[in-house]
């Protein structure tokens, strides 16, 4: 059976995103198989319905231990004015909070 956990993450955005305005900070929500470390579905605090829909394709079925590939695709693909932000969030899900729940190893050494 797998076992899911709910994950977020956030990062500042530019102050002149609009996502600021709306909610203050970028946020990232997460759904992520603990066996097979892949992220099963995702959200974010976009304010558009296409953005969510981009985030979805960028980062859904995507290995959460593979942090920098992830976080590469991001900045690759996704040229919009939160891209800091999205891969900061990104990266604190994975890092901050995955790896302190899973108690796993650091993945550079």
């Amino acid at each position: 059976m797998t076992r899911t956990i709910y994950l977020t993450g956030e990062a500042k955005s530019p102050s002149n995103n609009p996502i600021t305005t709306q909610w203050g900070l970028f946020f990232v929500g997460l759904v992520v198989d603990t066996e097979t470390h892949v992220i099963q579905a995702t959200d974010c605090t976009a304010t558009l319905t296409l953005t969510v829909e981009f985030v979805r394709e960028l980062v859904v079925g995507r290995s959460l231990l593979e942090e920098d590939a992830l976080v590469e695709s991001i900045t690759d693909r996704y040229h919009g004015s939160s891209q800091k932000a999205l891969a900061a969030a990104v990266r604190a899900a994975a890092a901050a909070k995955y790896r302190d729940l899973s108690a796993l190893p650091d993945q550079e050494s």
